[in-house]
């Protein structure tokens, strides 16, 4: 169950001048599943043409490119799929407009919840946050039971997110998390975000 466990990562909250380079080195640096590109407040012009210079950053590498909150977008602008909050879209409205692209939801820590993601049509769902995280305020923190029930008894992947690093990840490993969504530990990695998906892949293969 642990050994399939692979990184998703989230962008930062804001992005710096040079991220097509560092995003690139990282995604070289070695097995990522996916990259969400979550940016809030930002008008959708400028969201269109963010996308437009990474998407293929991640395309090309065989890295799924997911937007978070906008469906529509996603669909117009090529991405492999979104991923919604509990208070963005409704799971059911976003599938729909996806089609066959990926759908992922936010389900907090609630099994509730992320059944009813599945029964909407969710390919993933995400449980957290597990760890404080700087990068938003959870409405709640996720207990690694949940997790673990989830991923025993449900076939839909799941996906932990919240203030994991590599020194904090390995029982969300363990507990049966097909991927680990992380933003700070590789972006702000002390040796650049390359240096930082080494960092996690390491951890999450010393965790098995």
């Amino acid at each position: 169950m642990t050994a399939d466990c692979r990184l998703y990562l989230i962008t930062p909250p804001v992005l710096p001048a040079d991220f097509e380079q560092t995003l690139a080195g990282a995604l070289d640096a070695g097995d990522v599943a996916a990259l969400q590109l979550r940016l809030k407040d930002v008008p959708e012009a400028e969201l269109s043409r963010t996308i437009d210079r990474l998407r293929p950053i991640a395309q090309s590498r065989d890295v799924a490119f997911l937007l978070n909150d906008n469906p529509v977008l996603a669909v117009k602008s090529g991405c492999d799929g979104a991923h919604v909050g509990q208070t963005d879209m409704p799971a059911k409205q976003a599938r729909k407009i996806l089609g066959d692209l990926t759908l992922g939801v936010t389900c907090h820590n609630s099994r509730h919840l992320a059944m009813e993601a599945g029964e909407a049509g969710a390919d993933y769902v995400a449980f957290g946050a597990f760890f404080p995280t700087t990068t938003k305020e959870p409405p709640e923190m996720a207990d690694i039971a949940t997790l673990r029930t989830w991923a025993e008894t449900m076939e839909i992947p799941c996906v932990a997110i919240g203030g994991i690093n590599a020194h904090n990840c390995a029982p969300l490993v363990r507990a049966g998390a097909e991927f680990l969504a992380v933003s700070g530990a590789v972006w702000n990695h002390e040796a650049g975000a390359a240096a930082g998906v080494q960092a996690m892949l390491r951890a999450i293969q010393d965790a098995t």
